[in-house]
């Protein structure tokens, strides 16, 4: 009787490796989010519109791939708004909650140290905000859904010339933070191709966690500066805009996509009233599915939508479409990473809510950017769009 159930056992053991790892009931998909630290609207945003979409999941009965339902767990974790705790939290989600693709980080500074993590590991990553080269540098798992810095310093560039006829530009930046410190490089390169060398006259900085701006938008003042370009968060922008009025600078203050915080406005108020920043969409005037999400978020969180929050929705259904287009859950899971990360590099003209979208072999979208003026409702206005 022992040897029949030793052969049993063995028999039984060996069809089910044939048949390989069983499909997982639960996909789980990891949220990279700083819902603390510096920036954490960035972090609600990015929350609440991946519980959006977690909603019309559970409605549907469960996310459908091949023709089996599946139940979705987003596994959100905090990165504080720190590189490091990023690379943390992306190692943990890998190896100890097994997420299927990760979702986030969202700035840069996370984004960047955190992706390596998500390559290293072969784990499909995708930054719903950060628009840093290096994110997705020399990363075939790393992909993002904004579009880059290189285009959209020239961008900037190109807009304050036309719009204004400015020829002296004053820069200020936070030389410790990889997205502002790239992007005002990208910026000074655009403004110099078009005006020459020594056409930004100033091009000043800070380090992270200063508050007293007045030193550098001294020297900028002096150095007669026709406007400034700060591409910084909006918890800073705020600061900086008021200390520049405060210092008798009347010019323009222009911004880029991190200014896009729905926060930006409550900090700055009637300071920030009539100034341009780059972005991914604006929220006034939108129609359609834009609109529909619009309408949705403000009706259950009481606010318009950011630029993360529409960005992470669209990243989010993108995850969905490279997860259905896999065809199949296998339960292997390096296997089923690799599937969703090929899925995604395949990707052609997405309709997303912040514009089309189509992956470059870099992970790269390629998609337009606009200029977005706030009103004296301190509301996004859209004012003009600049394609690649």
């Amino acid at each position: 009787m022992f040897k029949k159930l030793v052969v049993l056992t063995i028999m039984t053991a060996l069809v089910l490796a044939a048949c390989g790892p069983a499909a997982p009931e639960t996909i789980k998909i990891g949220i990279n989010a700083p819902i603390t630290g510096d920036i954490p609207k960035v972090g609600e945003g990015t929350k609440y519109a991946a519980e959006m979409w977690l909603e019309d999941i559970v409605a549907a009965g469960g996310l459908e791939v091949g023709g089996v339902k599946y139940q979705v767990e987003l596994v959100i974790e905090d990165n504080e708004s720190k590189g490091e705790s990023a690379a943390t939290v992306n190692q943990k989600l890998i190896t100890q909650d097994e997420v299927l693709v990760i979702v986030g980080p969202q700035s840069s500074k996370q984004a960047v140290p955190a992706g390596g993590v998500a390559n290293d590991n072969s784990t499909p990553m995708v930054s719903p905000w950060s628009t840093n080269p290096n994110t997705t540098l020399d990363r075939p798992w790393v992909f993002r859904t904004p579009f880059l810095d290189p285009f959209q310093g020239p961008v900037v560039s190109s807009f304050v010339t036309e719009e204004f006829g400015f020829t002296k530009a004053g820069v200020l930046y936070d030389v410790a933070s990889d997205y502002p410190k790239g992007l005002a490089d990208f910026f000074k390169l655009g403004w110099e191709d078009i005006h020459g060398a020594g056409s930004v006259v100033a091009f000043e900085s800070f380090t992270t966690g200063d508050t007293d701006f007045s030193a550098q938008l001294t020297k900028i003042m002096a150095a007669g500066a026709e406007f400034i370009f700060s591409p910084q968060y909006y918890n800073e922008v705020a600061l900086i805009v008021q200390q520049a009025h405060e210092l008798g600078f009347d010019a323009p203050i222009v911004g880029s996509d991190s200014w896009g915080s729905a926060e930006l406005v409550n900090l700055c108020g009637e300071d920030c009233y009539g100034l341009f920043f780059s972005t991914h969409y604006a929220a006034k005037g939108a129609t359609g599915a834009t609109k529909e999400f619009i309408d949705r978020y403000e009706a259950q969180h009481g606010y318009v939508p950011d630029d993360v929050g529409a960005l992470t929705w669209d990243t989010m259904l993108i995850v969905q479409k490279a997860i259905q287009d896999c065809g199949e859950i296998t339960g292997d899971l390096a296997a089923d990473r690799a599937c969703v990360r090929d899925a995604l590099a395949e990707i052609k003209e997405f309709p997303g809510i912040t514009g089309d979208m189509t992956f470059t072999e870099e992970g790269d979208p390629i998609k337009c950017a606009v200029i977005v003026k706030i009103s004296d409702e301190g509301e996004f206005e859209f004012y003009e769009q600049a394609c690649p």
